[in-house]
């Protein structure tokens, strides 16, 4: 059985993580309650992200939190991180299951009731449904969906969910009331002085549970 708690979700930009990097931004976000890493560099080059994969395994070994590396399956294998995640535009989620084998976790980017629908429990771990809001981090993203159109596709989703796109600590109660697992953010944490703090003020608007 594969653990993994998607509540606080980080994202990391390596353009907002200019003030600090992003080791050091994962590593004070996790202080402050994050449960999950996704390295998001699509400037990097294979070599890089396994490097960027291997320090942040380093930085976060004995925290508990999980390292998802974003679309490049040779660099999430090669890097030893503990997820995965492919967005609707890379190879099918059976090929990358095949390619990382039963023990990696495997998240999935979905945007629609069809596409939830699709999900296969037996492939897949989780998926990052969004964007619910238009977000600068994300410019080739799909149309918002809104809260009401995230309730509609996170219900029947068959594997946990984590919503994402433009989120803030007010709309933490929010993605929780649709039904979503957790919050994903980008900028919430990449983009902020203290970026311990900022995860705490997250963690501080999600219902008790």
């Amino acid at each position: 059985m594969k653990h993994f708690d998607l509540s606080l979700y980080l994202v990391l930009d390596p353009d907002l993580c200019q003030q600090h990097s992003m080791i050091e931004t994962a590593r004070e976000a996790v202080a402050g309650g994050a449960t999950m890493v996704q390295l998001r560099h699509k400037r990097a080059s294979t070599d890089e992200r396994i490097a960027f994969g291997r320090a942040l395994m380093d930085a976060l070994d004995g925290t508990g939190a999980i390292v998802v590396m974003n679309d490049d399956v040779a660099a999430a294998i090669e890097a030893g991180v503990d997820a995965l995640h492919i967005g609707q535009g890379d190879m099918t989620p059976a090929l990358a299951r095949a390619r990382i084998g039963p023990e990696m976790i495997l998240g999935v980017s979905v945007h629609t009731e069809g596409g939830a629908r699709l999900v296969d429990p037996a492939i897949v771990d989780y998926a990052g449904v969004g964007p619910v809001f238009a977000t600068p981090t994300k410019p080739d993203h799909d149309k918002p969906l809104g809260f009401e159109g995230l309730s509609k596709v996170v219900a029947p989703c068959p594997v946990p969910t984590v919503a994402i796109g433009g989120l803030k600590k007010e709309h933490v109660q929010r993605v929780f009331a649709a039904g979503a697992d957790g919050v994903a953010v980008v900028s919430a944490i990449c983009g902020m002085p203290d970026p311990r703090q900022a995860a705490r003020d997250l963690r501080n608007h999600m219902p008790r549970r």
